[in-house]
């Protein structure tokens, strides 16, 4: 159900929506913990497409803030919203009338300029946003959106390599594979070809757990770091790396920039700095 009492607004853009997103995100610091729903338009570039947010805004009485650079969408949503009594904030359009008169030339009014100026930045934000959200098995609802999943059991450098993946631009998630427990329904339906395992071999994994738990002040026993429980463990991830026929590194002795660059070749993926 619609909560009607919290204020809905709009991002419209011709482009992601990132640009107005942010400088959204920028105002509403001013206005921290006042409930409100943030509903995002990208590539609205027509007067028809216009129409269709203008409607929606009716409905769910909507405050609109939109970066459109061709004068005929930007134009639709001004007596889209006069017509209709919604609140309508142009984020470009002082800006262009600024700059028109400084350099005595119309914009060029072509849609998506700025992201394609800077992508490789904004792609490195994003992949690196959704890498946070999706550490360690978070969020695995949405684990569709990943570039690539990987999966394996604890200190079996996941994290380290998704976060290294996300600088180059991949959006990577992870998933640890726990014993006696079947993982999320959604990287089960997932195409098995998006997914790779890490394997690690039994001495290596308990040489890094046992590093860690002394870094962290802990004495070496519990399941963590007992053999037998490690042997458990890792025929539990591969038998599932095997049944859902996931491809596998084994990452033993490899550097996470090894493993993260045999992930992007089984993947297929281009990356800025892998390409």
């Amino acid at each position: 159900m619609v909560d009607l009492s919290k204020p809905v607004l709009f991002v419209v853009s011709d482009g992601r929506g990132d640009t107005a997103n942010q400088l959204l995100e920028a105002a509403l610091v001013q206005f921290a913990e006042q409930p409100h729903e943030v509903v995002r338009w990208p590539e609205v570039r027509t007067p028809d497409e216009v129409s269709l947010v203008i409607g929606a805004a009716a409905a769910r009485n909507a405050t609109v803030f939109y970066t459109l650079v061709s004068d005929e969408t930007r134009n639709a949503m001004k007596s889209g919203a006069d017509r209709f009594l919604i609140p309508a904030v142009d984020l470009l359009g002082p800006s262009f009338s600024a700059l028109h008169d400084v350099f005595k030339k119309e914009p060029s009014a072509t849609p998506g300029l700025f992201y394609a100026s800077d992508r490789e930045r904004f792609d490195r934000h994003a992949a690196i946003d959704y890498t946070l959200k999706h550490d360690d098995g978070q969020r695995s609802d949405d684990l569709d959106k990943a570039d690539v999943v990987i999966v394996g059991v604890s200190r079996a450098s996941k994290s380290t390599t998704c976060f290294y993946l996300a600088y180059q631009g991949v959006k990577a998630a992870n998933v640890p594979l726990i014993t006696d427990r079947q993982p999320p329904e959604a990287l089960c339906r997932l195409e098995p070809s998006r997914v790779v395992g890490l394997r690690m071999n039994i001495t290596r994994l308990m040489t890094v757990r046992e590093a860690r738990a002394t870094h962290l002040g802990h004495t070496h026993t519990g399941y963590y770091v007992d053999k037998r429980e490690i042997m458990r463990e890792v025929r539990h991830a591969n038998g599932l790396m095997d049944t859902y026929g996931w491809r596998t590194i084994d990452a033993s002795y490899m550097a996470v920039e090894e493993i993260a660059r045999e992930i992007v070749r089984l993947r297929g993926l281009t990356t800025p700095h892998y390409d």
